[in-house]
């Protein structure tokens, strides 16, 4: 479990990716080093990465959640050739090891055409469904509340760099493909370490990735184990909800801090959630008292999460 400072250096990282260490020490009222030592020990105990990515609708992305039914070995298989795929995100295993969740990346030159394609041919797929996401309450640049609530209003704003007037910036380009890479797979790595990942001057590379944020081109994530915070019972959750109440539904959900993140869909389940409790008892309380209050569910899936495979970050 993590301390009072653990929380907090968490919380900082979910404000500010890139904060420096002495910043987060004023903040938290500890010195740089001690900063330093806790970031790298979270990293080796708890998972702790923190990693760059592209808005998804600022870069034309669309995104997809895909799920898939297998035999339990077969479903192994598959959720590793996913993961290894550059255009896959949080992908799970879920109901018992049968099945997977996967959020799967399509840009508009793909033709949304080719959805599934490279995966293995395998008897052991039973069942296949997509679902488009059609707006995101919470998950990417918007935080999971459960994971930020360590920090007073003051800190958090004294985290926050100022921002100034400025011109609109320049969006995505081919140029920014090398940086994008290098911060997927480290949000924190040094101006110098990415200098050289891109061949930019370390300047240069100081200048874009201040345009990218103050346009909130890009944003950063943080991944840290969910054991650590306390969380020993994940779910994903599939709501079938009248159209005219998705939207009021989905901003409900996005309140509580049980969840992590919500999404319109398409498909017979419209509205996706993603649930992190304390206990199984505690989504049980989740599940009849929070979510059952909400009358607009007309419907509700749950489907246990047995294993993350694969979270924020693609593999390069």
């Amino acid at each position: 479990m993590l301390d009072e400072i653990d929380r907090g250096l968490i919380h900082a990282l979910q404000i500010d990716g890139r904060a420096p260490y002495s910043r987060i020490g004023t903040v938290l009222g500890v010195s740089t080093q001690t900063v330093a030592r806790r970031y790298n020990r979270l990293r080796a105990e708890a998972g702790l990465r923190v990693v760059g990515l592209p808005d998804p609708q600022r870069a034309g992305r669309a995104q997809w959640l895909v799920r898939l039914t297998a035999t339990p070995q077969a479903a192994q298989d598959l959720a590793a050739a996913l993961a290894r795929r550059p255009d896959t995100s949080w992908i799970k295993l879920a109901s018992g090891g049968t099945e997977i969740v996967s959020i799967v990346h399509t840009t508009p030159s793909d033709g949304n055409t080719l959805l599934l394609h490279d995966i293995p041919r395998t008897a052991g797929i039973t069942s296949v469904s997509a679902h488009y996401l059609l707006h995101v309450y919470i998950g990417g640049p918007t935080v999971w509340r459960g994971r930020a609530k360590s920090l007073s209003q003051d800190q958090e704003t004294a985290l926050r760099t100022p921002t100034t007037e400025r011109g609109p910036g320049r969006s995505l380009g081919a140029g920014d493909r090398t940086l994008l890479t290098a911060l997927g797979q480290d949000g924190r790595a040094t101006l110098a370490d990415l200098a050289d990942r891109t061949g930019w001057t370390a300047a240069t590379v100081a200048r874009r990735l201040d345009e990218l944020q103050h346009s909130e081109a890009i944003f950063f994530d943080v991944d840290v184990d969910p054991a650590m915070l306390g969380v020993t019972t994940s779910a994903m959750l599939c709501m079938s909800v009248p159209p005219a109440h998705v939207d009021s539904v989905g901003r409900a959900l996005a309140e509580h801090d049980e969840l992590a993140f919500v999404a319109a869909t398409t498909g017979r389940t419209n509205l996706v959630a993603h649930a992190l409790c304390a206990s199984p008892d505690a989504l049980h309380t989740y599940l009849t008292e929070r979510l059952g209050a909400l009358e607009s569910v007309t419907a509700l899936e749950t489907l246990p999460i047995l294993r993350t495979v694969k979270a924020a970050a693609p593999f390069a």
